[in-house]
């Protein structure tokens, strides 16, 4: 007799009881545990397609954690009236965010601001 499992038969090896370690130490466990707050509030944050991080490069354009917190709850702002494409304003940088995807696809300076216009959005959100 083979001791090959095919799919929808039982197996013929034999089978024990599952032990576990019942001492479980929970400051352990609790340290490797993500809440269902952190998982959320990491979809949250925005995203920058290729060709945004390709402009961000070229333009100089940094980012800090704090200003990018600052961008995406304007982005939630933009995402509780319906918004979809937006043009984000904050300091002297415009970005277009798809909203509903929280991606930025492109960003610029000042100076590549001007005399551009901005087609194809539904809003435009000034970030202060």
């Amino acid at each position: 007799m083979s001791d090959r499992m095919l799919v929808g038969h039982l197996s013929t090896g034999r089978t024990a009881p599952i032990q576990g370690n019942h001492n479980v130490d929970r400051n352990k466990l609790q340290e490797h545990t993500i809440s269902f707050r952190d998982v959320l509030s990491q979809h949250q944050q925005l995203k920058f397609s290729h060709h945004a991080e390709q402009r961000l490069q070229q333009r100089g354009i940094e980012l800090l954690p704090d200003q990018i917190n600052r961008i995406a709850n304007a982005v939630d702002q933009a995402a509780a009236k319906g918004a979809k494409d937006s043009l984000v304003l904050f300091q002297d940088i415009a970005m277009i965010v798809n909203v509903p995807n929280r991606t930025v696809v492109t960003a610029m300076d000042g100076n590549s601001m001007r005399e551009h216009i901005f087609t194809q959005i539904d809003s435009a959100v000034v970030v202060s």
